[in-house]
Parts: C-alpha cells; sequence; structure tokens
C-alpha cells in the first residue's frame, strides 16, 4: 500500500519575509510646570470617543514634512493653547505596544517638557494643569492609552535631573530668587528643604547660578530684599544636588 504524504504549507513561503505591519508614528508631550508651589501635569482630553472620561498627554500624529520636535510643539499649541518655544524638550523613550492605541498600530516618541508658566492652559474644560499628587488617587484623572506608564517615567527623569543637572532653572523665569528655586525642588522631589543649607549647595555648585542686577520686590511679609540670580553656564552639577 502506498502512502502519500501532503505538505502543509504556511501563509508565508520559506525564505521570504513576513508581512509588515504598517503604523503611525505620533508624539506625546508629557508636559510638567511648577504653579503656585505645586508640580503640575498638562493633561487633555483624547480625540478618541471611546475614550471619553479619559485625560491624556498632549499627541500628534508625526506630518511627513515636520520634525519630531515641531510635532510635539504642534501637539501643544493645538490640543492646549500652549506655545512655549523656549521650554526644556527632551525625548524620553519610545513606546510601542501594540494594544496601546484603540483606533491601530501607533508608536508614540514620548517627550519631556519642562517650563515656567503663570496660568492654565485656554480651554480648562478640554486642557488642564492636573497636580502630580493627585495622578493616581480617587480624584485623579484617569489616563488613556498606555500613558499610566509614560508618566512616572517623565516624573522620574524630572526628578532625578534635577540632581545632576541645571534643569530646575527651566522651571523658573529667566532673572529668580533662590527661594523661587528652592520651591521648585520642593515641588519637584515633594519634600521640604532648609533655605540655608540649600542655598550653600547651589552657590557650591559651579556654574549653577550667577548674580543678577538689582534685588528682588520684598515679598508681602516685608524683610530684607532677595538678590536676584541668572542660569549659569553649567549643564551637570559638580556637586550634585541629591535627593533627601
Amino acid at each position: 500500500m502506498t502512502i502519500r504524504s501532503e505538505r502543509l504549507t504556511s501563509a508565508v513561503p520559506p525564505g521570504s519575509a513576513a508581512p509588515v505591519s504598517t503604523c503611525a508614528v505620533a508624539v506625546d508631550v508629557a508636559l510638567l510646570t511648577v504653579l503656585d508651589g505645586r508640580l503640575k501635569l498638562l493633561l487633555v482630553e483624547p480625540d478618541a470617543p471611546q475614550l471619553a472620561g479619559h485625560w491624556a498627554l498632549p499627541g500628534r500624529r508625526v506630518r511627513d514634512d515636520e520634525s519630531l520636535d515641531d510635532t510635539a510643539h504642534r501637539a501643544l499649541a493645538e490640543l492646549a493653547g500652549v506655545r512655549a518655544p523656549d521650554a526644556h524638550l527632551e525625548q524620553l523613550r519610545t513606546y510601542g505596544d501594540p494594544s496601546r492605541d484603540p483606533r491601530g498600530r501607533v508608536v508614540s516618541v514620548a517627550y519631556l517638557a519642562l517650563t515656567p508658566t503663570t496660568h492654565d492652559p485656554t480651554d480648562p474644560l478640554t486642557a488642564q494643569l492636573w497636580d502630580v499628587e493627585q495622578l493616581g488617587t480617587q480624584d485623579g484623572p484617569r489616563l488613556a492609552y498606555d500613558h499610566d506608564r509614560i508618566v512616572p517615567d517623565a516624573l522620574e527623569r524630572a526628578r532625578s535631573k534635577l540632581e545632576y543637572t541645571s534643569l530646575a532653572a527651566a522651571f523658573v523665569a529667566d532673572v529668580f530668587t533662590l527661594g523661587e528655586l528652592r520651591r521648585v525642588y520642593e515641588a519637584v522631589w515633594g519634600v521640604s528643604l532648609d533655605p540655608a543649607n540649600f542655598r550653600r549647595k547651589v552657590v557650591s555648585a559651579r556654574g549653577f547660578v550667577t548674580e543678577a542686577e538689582g534685588l528682588a520686590s520684598p515679598g508681602p511679609g516685608g524683610g530684607r530684599p532677595a538678590k536676584r540670580y541668572r542660569r549659569g553656564p553649567a549643564t551637570r552639577l559638580h556637586p550634585a544636588m541629591l535627593r533627601p
């Protein structure tokens, strides 16, 4: 008796490449600022109807004619009315889980943005600055997509970089007092710092700050007007400003 065998064939012929799926590339921006002594995160309402009731980082898909940095600035402007051309902007990491976006395959390049601000977004119904201490609480925002992964990465990046770089000065105006700079560290790290000890560390860090002309206006409680400073030439701090 002759037995005939049949070869099972796969959808992809041997030796040929597997089909490559196309996916969109997007940019999501974790913008942090310090307002009224609190660390705030900018969030917007997602475009996707199925994500109603959630909040998301400002994000846009990358156009063929723009850079990733340009996409980041466009997302902030279009979704939150925020225009911060001088903000500190750096790539955080890339997120590409196949199920991260319910609308289809989207790979996101996440950015960290740090900027001083004195006001809320233009439309509080679709964009808000949320206190980071509210994240993950019952009263906090429900994050869309995989932004519950991106946000902690952004926060830790900001907190760690304040230790060994001059990045804290990105949260304050061009001219600032050491008290204003200290409140940035306290807000980002979530701690209280001794003013005298903080001043000693800042002044001893080579090139961190330089004195500016004039004195700051006295506060509501009066007292001696504080010296004013500008950001110095250093980008890395020696010695580092270690977290308590």
